[in-house]
């Protein structure tokens, strides 16, 4: 059984997904965030992350962790750099746990689960709930988006091994 874990990195909310299963069944998933506070500061936000996760890595064990790809709008530059701040510490966080990481571009992600890589929010979610037959929606969104990286991870590990063959 393999186990792949989706990390949507967030300030406020990191989503966080996780996928198991054999071959190319999934056979069990899990899904939630975790949340920091604006009346903390950013430092201790950070480390509360950064602890969470590296827990929840300890705990599960996963074979590949699939972050969302930090971007920034024009906009909004300082939303961006706060973001790579907290996908800073999702990837220490990781290398801490010795797993495995790669990041995947949100658009990348919304073209390969709903076939439109400028898909809103709910039709992202839709699409996640969709393939694992789960009945209610899934939030929050940073939740669902986690869950649809796993599931692209866990898909593509798959067909690492099958090309590559399993490792020696």
């Amino acid at each position: 059984m393999i186990t792949i874990i989706g990390i949507d990195p967030g300030l406020a909310a990191t989503g966080v997904g996780i996928v198991r299963g054999n071959g190319v069944k999934i056979e069990g998933y899990s899904f939630g965030s975790i949340s920091t506070s604006k009346n903390h500061s950013l430092p201790n936000r950070l480390d509360h992350i950064f602890s969470k996760l590296l827990q929840i890595l300890k705990d599960e064990n996963p074979d590949l962790m699939v972050v969302e790809d930090v971007f920034s709008l024009n906009k909004y530059p300082k939303s961006g750099i706060t973001l790579g701040q907290v996908a800073g510490v999702v990837m220490l966080a990781g290398c801490r746990a010795g797993v495995s990481s790669i990041e995947i571009p949100v658009r990348e992600a919304k073209q390969v689960l709903t076939g439109n890589g400028n898909a809103s929010k709910m039709q992202l979610e839709k699409a996640v709930r969709n393939r694992l037959s789960h009945g209610k929606p899934i939030r929050p969104y940073h939740a669902s988006d986690a869950v649809g990286l796993a599931l692209i991870g866990f898909y593509r590990y798959h067909e690492r091994i099958a090309s590559n063959g399993p490792k020696a």
